[in-house]
C-alpha cells in the first residue's frame, strides 16, 4: 500500500528530530518508574549525556518500546487481553515469556519430568490450579487411539495393548510413591494452591499438600481408596471434592463407608462432593450428611452404593441440589414413605443418562425431594409414562426439563404437569414420542399460563417442516434414479464415463 508523500515527509522530519523524541521516550520512562527512581534519572537527565539516555541508544529504544514500562505495568496490559489473544505473547521475547509465565494461573501437566526437575516452578511461579492426571499416566502422545470415559478420565494407548488389565500395567501408570514425590515438590513450589487433580497418590502425598497447601479448596482424586481419604483429612478448608473410584473398564478402587466416614470427619466444609464409582451404603452417607453440614450439592455417577442408602439423604438438611448421572439403578430397597424422610432444602434435582428400571426407587427419590423446583430428565432409559407418573409427589416444581426421553408421550407428560400449579418453565426437546398434533386444549391452557416454553419435541417433525417446500425431497428422488440408471449400464461404458 503505497504512502502519500506528506506523510513521508512528516515521519522523516519526527525522526530527524531526535531531541524531541528523546523527550517523549524519557516522559514514557518516568512514568512507568517508582518515584525515587523517577528521580535520579531526572537529575541524571540534567547532566550532559552525549547522545545516549539512561543507558539506552536511541536506535534500541525505538526498536523495543515496551522496554520503556516497568513489569508490573506490561503485566496490568498484558492481563486485560483476552484469552484467546494471550497464548502467543511468549513468541515475542524472552521477557515476553516470563511474563506471560507469570499470567498463567492453570496448566495440565503432560510431562512429570517438568515437576520433578523444578523447571515447572521457574517458567509457572503464580500456578493455583494444577492437573497431573495426564503427568502420571505413561502413554504413547502420538499414538491415534484416544480413550475417554465420560469425561472422568481420558488418555492415548497404543495398538499393542492385548492383555484384560491393560491400564494396572506398571508401564503405564506412574508408582504411588512417584507420585508422592511429585506431590510433595508440588505442594513446596505452590503454597497458595487451591485445586489440584491428581491419580493414584497416596496418603503421604496427600498429607503433604494438606500441610503445605491450607488454601486448598477443591480436589479431585482418580484411583480412590478409604486409605488414601485420611490423607485429605487434614484439608480443613476444603470445599469441592469429586472421588473417582471404579472406572467400568479402566480402573477399579474401593471406596466404601470406612472411607466415607473418615472423609466426612476430616473434611466438615465441604460445600459440593461428587462420588464417582464408590461403595457405600446408608453408614456412609449418613456420616457425610451430619458432618458435612454445610454441604449444598451432592452428585452421584455411576454408584455402586448399596441398597438402603437413600434412606440417609434426610441428614443432609442443607443439600439444595442432588444429580444423578449413568447410574444403573438408584435404591433397590426403599422403604415405606414415613421411613424416607425428605430434604428440606433440595431445590434442583437431575437425573442424566440413568437407567429407571424400578418405579419404586424412583417414586422413592421424589418423595426425599418433594419440595424440588426444578426437575431435570435428560436422555433416561426407561421413562415411560408410568414412571413419569411416580413424579406427582411433587407439589412445587416450577422447572421441568426433558430432552431425549423418547419412550415418554404427550399423555404421560400431560398427566403430571396439569397438577403443578407452580409451573413456570418448560423445555422440551428431541423426545420424540411427544407429538404436536395431539397437544389439547386443556395442555395449551397449561402452556399459556407459563413464563418460559421452549418447544421442540419432535426432531422428526422438525426436519420435515425445515425441508418443506425446499424442493430436496424431489431433487433426492431424481438423484437416485439417475443413480440407477447409471448402475444399469454396461461395465464398459462406466469406465468410459469415468
Amino acid at each position: 500500500m503505497a504512502s502519500s508523500p506528506d506523510k513521508e515527509k512528516q515521519g522523516s522530519l519526527w525522526f530527524k528530530n531526535k531531541k524531541a523524541l528523546n523527550n517523549v521516550l524519557f516522559a514514557m520512562r518516568l512514568h512507568s518508574l517508582t518515584p525515587k527512581q523517577a528521580l535520579s534519572q531526572n537529575q541524571t537527565a540534567k547532566q550532559p549525556t552525549g547522545k545516549t539516555l539512561d543507558n539506552f541508544t536511541l536506535t534500541n529504544l525505538v526498536s523495543d518500546k515496551t522496554s520503556l514500562l516497568s513489569d508490573e505495568i506490561l503485566l496490568k496490559i498484558l492481563s486485560k487481553l483476552p484469552n484467546s489473544q494471550r497464548s502467543a505473547n511468549f513468541l515475542v521475547s524472552k521477557r515476553w515469556l516470563n511474563l506471560q509465565g507469570r499470567l498463567l494461573r492453570s496448566i495440565k501437566l503432560l510431562d512429570w519430568d517438568f515437576l520433578i526437575s523444578g523447571r515447572l516452578f521457574l517458567r509457572f511461579p503464580n500456578l493455583i490450579h494444577v492437573d497431573l492426571v495426564n503427568g502420571c499416566l505413561i502413554s504413547p502422545r502420538n499414538s491415534g487411539i484416544f480413550v475417554s470415559h465420560n469425561q472422568i478420565v481420558s488418555f492415548h494407548v497404543g495398538s499393542d495393548v492385548e492383555h484384560k488389565d491393560w491400564f494396572f500395567d506398571e508401564s503405564f501408570v506412574l508408582d504411588a510413591n512417584e507420585v508422592d514425590k511429585g506431590l510433595i515438590v508440588l505442594a513446596n513450589g505452590y503454597p497458595n494452591l487451591r485445586k489440584l487433580v491428581v491419580i493414584n497418590a497416596s496418603e503421604i502425598g496427600l498429607l503433604n499438600v494438606a500441610q503445605e497447601c491450607p488454601t486448598l479448596q477443591e480436589l479431585d482424586l482418580h484411583m480412590c481408596n478409604d486409605r488414601i481419604l485420611r490423607g485429605i483429612a487434614g484439608c480443613k478448608n476444603l470445599q469441592i471434592l469429586r472421588l473417582s473410584g471404579i472406572v467400568d473398564g479402566i480402573y477399579s478402587s474401593l471406596v466404601s463407608d470406612i472411607g466415607l466416614t473418615v472423609l466426612a470427619q476430616g473434611c466438615k466444609r465441604l460445600v459440593k462432593l461428587e462420588l464417582s464409582g464408590c461403595k457405600g451404603s446408608y453408614e456412609g452417607i449418613r456420616a457425610i450428611g451430619q458432618c458435612c453440614q454445610m454441604l449444598e450439592e451432592l452428585a452421584f455417577c455411576n454408584h455402586k452404593m448399596e441398597d438402603g442408602w437413600m434412606l440417609a439423604l434426610s441428614y443432609c438438611e442443607n443439600l439444595k441440589s442432588l444429580r444423578f448421572s449413568s447410574c444403573k439403578r438408584i435404591d433397590g430397597c426403599s422403604g415405606l414413605d414415613e421411613h424416607l424422610g425428605f430434604c428440606r432444602a433440595v431445590e434442583s434435582l437431575c437425573l442424566e443418562k440413568c437407567q429407571l428400571r424400578d418405579k419404586t426407587s424412583l417414586r422413592a427419590l421424589f418423595v426425599v425431594c418433594q419440595n424440588v423446583r426444578e426437575l431435570v430428565l435428560k436422555n433416561c432409559w426407561g421413562l415411560t409414562d408410568d414412571m413419569f407418573g411416580t413424579a406427582n409427589v411433587l407439589r412445587r416444581v416450577r422447572c421441568l426439563i426433558l430432552e431425549g426421553c423418547s419412550l415418554l408421550t404427550t399423555h404421560g407428560l400431560e398427566s403430571v404437569i396439569i397438577s403443578w400449579n407452580e409451573l413456570k418453565s418448560l423445555k422440551v426437546k428431541s423426545c420424540n414420542s411427544i407429538k404436536d398434533s395431539e397437544v389439547n386444549p386443556t395442555l395449551s391452557s397449561v402452556f399459556s399460563s407459563l413464563k418460559d416454553l421452549k418447544w421442540d419435541p419432535d426432531t422428526k417433525a422438525f426436519l420435515t417442516a425445515n425441508l418443506a417446500g425446499s424442493g430436496l425431497k424431489k431433487k433426492g428422488v431424481k438423484f437416485f434414479k439417475k443413480f440407477c440408471d447409471w448402475k444399469s449400464l454396461p461395465q464398459v461404458h462406466r469406465i468410459s464415463d469415468s
